[in-house]
């Protein structure tokens, strides 16, 4: 016994201190991009069509894998997690274009939902990558109920529905009903490519092209897979928890 207490002192605290404090991202990480104008090489390089030439270069971070095939010089990825946004139109990144971020809740959702927000996750036909890195957040490095999110089992109990996956044909009706078993109001959470705009499946026949195509969205988190913190990051500003 003495020597549990020993090593929980010696290790100390181990949750990161976001948001108090920024998180120091690695230069490796995809983040944020910088388009550069338009240019038919990264049009035609692009595997998920997530850039086009057209309006003078645009990428769609809902699109978007981060895979970095694209021709160099053109699209430049820094580490700027915040990606996470309200507003789908939002994520279509121009050159010069405004970094948007996630836009806090109407006030009467946030009287609500400030202190306790559940969710009940439905994966649609997805790889677990996005379920992987959502259940990192509930580890002690993040400890997200220390925020008042946490996740449960059934959809009578949660506020909002978490989705990833692209949705796929045998998982649409699910969707759907566990969406309508959330009591009023609720919030929905698209996670990840693939809940967004189906991801690398976009356009087959066996999946609905993400979740917005069944369930209105209010919250849409890019990446394949989102990092931890951009997930973090989109839940803290909608509870207005993180401004600026």
């Amino acid at each position: 016994m003495f020597r549990a207490i020993a090593s929980r002192i010696k290790q100390g605290h181990r949750t990161t201190p976001y948001p108090a404090a920024p998180l120091q991202m690695p230069e490796r990480f995809r983040g944020y991009p910088l388009v550069s104008p338009a240019n038919e090489a990264s049009e035609a390089t692009c595997p998920y069509g997530a850039y086009s030439k057209e309006s003078g270069g645009c990428l769609d971070m809902g699109k978007c894998l981060f895979c970095a095939e694209c021709p160099v010089g053109t699209i430049q990825f820094t580490t700027d997690y915040q990606l996470a946004v309200t507003n789908r139109d939002h994520l279509l990144v121009h050159p010069g274009s405004e970094h948007h971020h996630a836009r806090p809740l109407p006030p009467d959702l946030r009287r609500l939902f400030g202190r306790s927000l559940k969710f009940r996750e439905v994966s649609a036909g997805g790889c677990n990558a996005c379920e992987a890195d959502t259940n990192v957040l509930s580890t002690i490095g993040w400890d997200l109920g220390r925020f008042g999110i946490q996740f449960v089992a059934s959809p009578r109990h949660a506020d909002g529905l978490w989705v990833t996956g692209p949705v796929t044909e045998h998982m649409a009706k699910a969707l759907l009903t566990t969406y309508e078993a959330i009591p009023d109001p609720k919030i929905v959470v698209a996670c990840g490519a693939c809940a967004i705009n189906g991801g690398p499946y976009i356009d087959t026949p066996q999946v609905c092209n993400g979740v917005d195509s069944i369930v209105p969205v209010d919250l849409y988190i890019p990446g394949c897979p989102p990092h931890p913190a951009t997930i973090l990051d989109g839940l803290l500003r909608i509870l207005n928890k993180i401004k600026g």
